[in-house]
């Protein structure tokens, strides 16, 4: 596997392949603070779930900032900061925002809907 030819800049690679590469190499660095941007959006819900456990051991006693619309990798964050607009709506844990910000709500709503 580590002598496949991914072609000139992994032109060969999928989109989800990419993401796992890019996640590897952070995880192998080991950084004191971690930024994902959408680290899972191309990622097939069997990767994703496999992602979210080794994020959930990896995050710990890290920065992590994660900029993301899948629910399940949100459920990691101590703290989510909910966006509309370029403004900030609202801020707290998961289970704070679910009970009491209408459009995080609606967003985890959707999510559901969509993966179903």
């Amino acid at each position: 596997m580590l002598q496949s030819l991914v072609g000139p800049s992994g032109s060969r690679l999928s989109g989800g392949q990419r993401q796992r590469i890019s996640l590897a190499r952070a995880i192998l660095r080991d950084p004191e603070i971690l930024l994902l941007d959408e680290a899972t959006s191309q990622i097939d819900i069997e990767s994703e779930q496999l992602i979210f456990e080794v994020l959930e051991k990896f995050s710990r006693d890290r920065t992590t900032f994660m900029i993301t619309h899948r629910t399940s990798m949100i459920t990691l964050a101590d703290r989510v900061v909910v966006m509309d607009h370029g403004q900030i709506v609202d801020t707290g844990s998961h289970g704070e925002l679910v009970k009491r910000c209408d459009l995080y709500r609606r967003l985890c709503h959707f999510e559901y809907r969509e993966s179903a």
